[in-house]
């Protein structure tokens, strides 16, 4: 029987609930259980896949082709377990579910409320997620619910959680909660007084936390833990100290040297091996000891919020731990490239165009792409990056004046980037769109594949076949395909069945590396094993800067 640790945050929001979770749940995978994470999100939207990342920041894409929330990443980032549609769920999609069924008369005239209705629902949700009655089914269920203790939009997830501890008993359920312990400069001193008022909140719930994880910028001294102990009716032992660290790969060892993994496997009555964290030690020694420094200029227009590129910074600084490098990232906002301010680009040892939607910052994305192909940077267009790189290339190489995406510009003379009207999902589905269709209902999404040519830089770095995670709208128009490779420009990646363009790249002949791809390579990197795409990148870079260091030193 699946049993279950229900993570709660307070305080404040943003204080690494998804790492905490993730952290855990590598723990006990690393003493041989089977482990997954849920993240459940208090917002109505369905799913995030229509929010702006200056709210929400990424949005993580599936194998099954679930947007997600960004904590999904992490998941997939700390535990070999992937993640699926049934890993996150919003309170939109909660309600959706039960306003069906009430609709299909399922719930026999009942008047529909939050309880049992909602509340029943949320708990089948939890168990679909962790496999429950199937092949998949986990030992732990790790489920993270999001936002904050005290807010209203999160009080149905608190009670679903809290019947079903009620239900399973206490050898079956954990509660973990993650706190804020702030340092007031003035006084000198930490404040437990938040932390307390933030359990006190939970157990009007019904909630008794059985750990604290306390959340500051220095370590918790034990007096404090003692007190935190005493106001929280939590044992000493279950008062974690969180202090800030340089890197989330340390997140692990901090928790299991304070005993977490011990205390919740005790709760939950597991017999397991020893936690054994080497790999883990090994990664952090890898980050914190790198032989050489590469500066990659990232050039998109949600540049005020990293969050927006979680899991590209994380497969970029994968990369640079492969390449035995720290990869220090510029951000840089495309409008300024646009007003023509290019030093950020001609400091950079490689420049990179992430995915984005809208007209914004568009030329001047397509500009930095110039800017690398004509100054022999290395260079990879991830989504719009590869679209902005093929809009380039037609308009400057291929003669195709005005050349343009449909998205940006409807009336363009050339449309190299357009809608296309019919794909192959990830399930084998067919599924058709045009310019009317839903936001939500529009996009290529999930794990995809496609032959990859011969000869080229995709096909030494993934074979004769590349299965990467898409969503995007738009797409390389086909009519123009001949004209542009006949001007010099490599399609080395095509779907079988609609003739897709996925990769674009120059002959190395013409440019030491030069790559665009329609997917997000950077979903399915970890720090384990990198990603082939993002290593083959970086080490292009490297050879760039040391390049440029012996045309100097001449």
């Amino acid at each position: 029987m699946t049993k279950y640790v229900f993570v709660t945050g307070g305080v404040v929001s943003s204080l690494g609930k998804g790492i905490a979770a993730a952290s855990l749940a590598a723990l006990l995978e690393s003493r041989g259980l089977k482990v997954t994470l849920i993240k459940l999100d208090p917002y109505i939207n369905v799913d995030p896949g229509t929010m702006s990342p200056f709210q929400h920041g990424e949005v993580f894409v599936t194998d099954d082709g679930a947007e997600t929330d960004l904590d999904l990443g992490h998941y997939e980032r700390f535990i070999t377990t992937r993640m699926k549609q049934a890993n996150n769920f919003t309170t939109g999609k909660i309600y959706q579910s039960v306003l069906e069924k009430e609709r299909r008369g399922d719930y026999l005239g009942k008047t529909v409320q939050v309880i049992p209705h909602i509340t029943n629902e949320i708990q089948e949700f939890v168990k679909r997620g962790a496999g429950v009655g199937t092949p998949d089914e986990v030992e732990v269920a790790i489920v993270e619910i999001g936002g904050t203790v005290g807010d209203i939009e999160s009080l149905p997830f608190l009670e679903a959680v809290r019947q079903m501890s009620l239900k399973m008993g206490p050898h079956n359920t954990a509660f973990v909660h993650l706190t804020y312990v702030p340092w007031i400069a003035a006084a000198g001193e930490l404040k437990t007084k938040p932390t307390q008022h933030t359990v006190q909140k939970l157990r009007e719930i019904g909630i008794q936390p059985d750990a604290l994880i306390c959340r500051a910028d220095r370590r918790i001294p034990d007096d404090e833990r003692e007190k935190i102990s005493l106001f929280t009716n939590v044992p000493e032992y279950g008062v974690i100290s969180m202090w800030d660290v340089n890197t989330i790969y340390k997140v692990p060892r901090v928790l299991h040297e304070q005993g977490l993994d011990q205390m919740i496997c005790t709760k939950l009555q597991l017999s397991t091996k020893s936690t054994d964290l080497k790999r883990w030690d090994t990664l952090v020694h890898e980050v914190e000891n790198p032989q050489t420094e590469v500066r990659i200029a990232m050039c998109g227009k949600y540049t005020d919020l990293s969050d927006s590129y979680k899991s590209l910074n994380e497969a970029l600084r994968h990369a640079g731990i492969h390449n035995h490098a720290r990869v220090v990232i510029d951000y840089v906002d495309a409008e300024e490239i646009e007003a023509g301010k290019l030093d950020s680009l001609k400091n950079a040892d490689a420049i990179l165009v992430p995915g984005g939607f809208g007209k914004r910052g568009v030329e001047g994305k397509i500009i930095a792409a110039q800017y690398a192909r004509e100054h022999k940077v290395p260079y990879l267009g991830i989504c719009l990056g590869m679209q902005v790189a093929t809009i380039e290339y037609a308009r400057h190489v291929a003669g195709l004046e005005g050349a343009n995406s449909s998205e940006m510009d409807p009336d363009a003379p050339h449309k190299v980037i357009a809608l296309i009207d019919e794909w192959q999902d990830a399930d084998g589905s067919i599924q058709k769109r045009d310019a009317n269709s839903d936001l939500g209902g529009t996009m290529r999404l999930g794990s995809q594949s496609s032959d990859v040519k011969p000869g080229t830089i995709a096909h030494a770095i993934y074979g004769p076949v590349v299965t990467e995670r898409h969503r995007h709208r738009f797409e390389a128009n086909e009519q123009y395909l001949d004209q542009l490779q006949k001007a010099g420009l490599v399609i080395s990646a095509i779907t079988q069945r609609e003739k897709l363009t996925e990769i674009v790249e120059l002959p190395q002949a013409v440019h030491p590396w030069y790559v665009g791809v329609q997917f997000h390579p950077e979903f399915k990197s970890t720090p384990w094993d990198g990603h082939p795409l993002f290593i083959a990148y970086v080490k292009a870079a490297l050879q760039h800067k040391q390049t440029n260091a012996q045309a100097q030193a001449q």
